[in-house]
C-alpha cells in the first residue's frame, strides 16, 4: 500500500526543521513574494536553500507556495524566482493562477506543479482540466465530502491532497473579499486581515451609531468564526481514499503547534499502516491535539455540511491550555545537564512537560538551574537565553518544554 504523505506548514526556517524532526514527510513554505501568507515569517532565498538541504538530507520534500491571484505588476521577477527555486531543487510549486502555471512550465519544467486549494477544485471535470494543463497533484477544496473526494479519486488520474487539520476559512477555500473590503488588505495576494474573526454587531440603517448585539448575552457575536478542522478520528476513511497527501494548515502558527500536531498525525498514520484492521484512534492523541492552540474542532464538510455547531460564537481567541517555554538544545550526559533555550519565562520549582520528537512525553521538575556562566539562577527571564537544568534522564534535541496554564 502506497503510504500517504504527511505535509506540515513551515512558516519560517525554524518551523521547517521542527516539522521534519517531528515526522513530516514534506513541508510547504512561502518565499519573499507570491505566497498567500504575507505576514508569516516566510523565507529568504538563502533560507529556502538551507531548508531544501535540511529536508532532502532527511528524506523529506519541500513545496513552495506561488499561489497568489496576481495582478499584472505581480509577475515582475517571477521567472527569475522560479528558475532559482528550480536550481535549488525544490520538489514542487503550489500554484493556482493559469499565468503562473504557464511561466512555471516554461522556465522550470522539471519541477512538479501542485494545484492550490485556491483553485477551488470541487468536481472531477475541473480536476481533469487541470491535469491536462500539466498539474501532477490537486490540493482539493475544503468544501468536499468524503463521497465527493472518493468520486474525484475514482475518475481522475492524478495525485490528490486534502487538508486534515487547522484553521477553516469562511470564504470559499480562501478566496476572500471581506478582508480587502474592510481593511484594504488583499487576502488573495497574501495580506489577509482575518476579518472573519472580528466581533460583529447589527446596525439598523436609520439608527447609525447604535450597535445591537445579536447574542442574547449582550456580548456581540462572531458570526463568521469557524472552529478548526480536525479529521484525526476520520483518519481510516481518509487513508482508504488513497490520497497522496494529508495537509496540516498553519504557517502562521507557533513552533509548538507545528511540532505537536505533526507528531500526533505521524503517530496515527504510522499506526494505521502497521495494522489497518486493528487501528483505533487513541485518546492520548486527541488529548495532545487539544494542547496546541485551537478554536475547538469540527469535521468541516467531510462528513456532512457544517451548521451552527461548526462555528465558535463565544469569541475569537483560540483556546490554549499549555504554554511553550523552551527548546532543548542538547543533553550533556557527562554532567547530566539539559541545555535549554528559553522561549518564555520559567523558574525553579516549576513542573514542566516535555514533548519529544519520537519518545513519549515526560514531566520534569526544575529543582535548580544555571546560566551559561555557571551562575545559579532562579528565573529564566531573558528571551532565548541558554540555561542548564540538572536532569538525570537524557532528552532528545529539539524537545519542547511546556507548562499547563493556570485556570
Amino acid at each position: 500500500m502506497q503510504k500517504t504523505e504527511l505535509l506540515a506548514p513551515a512558516g519560517n526556517l525554524e518551523k521547517l526543521k521542527f516539522a521534519i524532526t517531528y515526522g513530516a514527510d514534506a513541508v510547504y513554505l512561502g518565499g519573499p513574494m507570491w505566497g498567500l501568507r504575507a505576514y508569516a515569517g516566510n523565507f529568504t532565498l538563502e533560507e529556502i536553500a538551507e531548508g531544501v538541504a535540511f529536508a532532502h538530507a532527511r528524506g523529506a520534500r519541500v513545496y513552495v507556495t506561488v499561489n497568489i491571484i496576481p495582478h499584472n505588476a505581480d509577475f515582475e521577477g517571477l521567472e527569475e524566482y522560479l528558475s532559482t527555486l528550480a536550481e535549488m531543487g525544490v520538489d514542487a510549486f503550489i500554484v493556482s493562477d493559469p499565468g503562473v502555471i504557464a511561466i512555471a512550465k516554461q522556465v522550470a519544467p522539471q519541477v512538479q506543479l501542485h494545484l492550490s486549494t485556491q483553485a477551488n477544485v470541487v468536481n472531477y471535470r475541473s480536476a481533469r482540466f487541470w491535469v491536462q494543463q500539466g498539474i501532477s497533484r490537486l490540493i482539493l477544496a475544503r468544501e468536499l465530502s468524503r463521497q465527493e473526494i472518493a468520486e474525484i479519486a475514482e475518475k481522475v488520474d492524478a495525485e490528490l491532497e486534502a487538508f486534515v487539520h487547522g484553521a477553516m476559512c469562511i470564504s470559499y477555500s480562501g478566496r476572500c473579499l471581506l478582508s480587502n473590503y474592510l481593511t484594504g488588505r488583499d487576502a488573495n495576494r497574501g495580506a489577509c486581515a482575518q476579518a472573519c474573526r472580528y466581533k460583529y454587531y447589527l446596525v439598523e440603517e436609520k439608527r447609525p451609531g447604535q450597535y445591537f448585539p445579536i447574542n442574547e448575552d449582550q456580548r456581540g457575536t462572531y458570526i463568521m468564526n469557524s472552529k478548526d478542522l480536525c479529521l484525526l478520528e476520520q483518519l481510516p476513511q481518509l487513508l482508504n481514499l488513497r490520497l497522496a497527501g494529508l495537509k496540516i494548515e498553519g504557517r502562521m502558527k507557533s513552533v509548538h503547534y507545528v511540532a505537536t500536531v505533526t507528531k500526533v498525525y505521524r503517530q496515527a498514520i504510522d499506526a494505521y499502516y502497521d495494522d489497518p484492521a486493528q487501528f483505533k484512534v487513541r485518546q492520548e492523541w486527541l488529548d495532545e491535539l487539544a494542547k496546541a492552540s485551537n478554536r475547538s474542532f469540527t469535521t468541516g464538510f467531510f462528513l456532512d455540511k457544517p451548521g451552527a455547531e461548526a462555528h465558535l460564537y463565544e469569541g475569537e481567541h483560540p483556546q490554549r491550555h499549555y504554554e511553550f517555554v523552551g527548546v532543548v538544545q542538547r543533553y550533556d550526559a557527562a554532567e547530566q545537564l539539559l541545555w535549554v533555550e528559553q522561549r518564555n519565562n520559567f523558574q525553579v520549582g516549576e513542573k514542566l512537560e516535555v514533548l519529544q520528537p519520537r519518545n513519549r512525553n515526560i514531566e520534569i521538575t526544575i529543582n535548580e538551574m544555571f546560566d551559561e556562566n555557571g551562575e545559579s539562577i532562579t528565573v529564566a527571564r531573558h528571551a532565548q537565553m541558554l540555561v542548564a537544568i540538572p536532569c538525570a534522564q537524557s532528552l532528545e534535541p529539539m524537545s519542547l518544554l511546556r507548562r499547563r496554564e493556570q485556570g
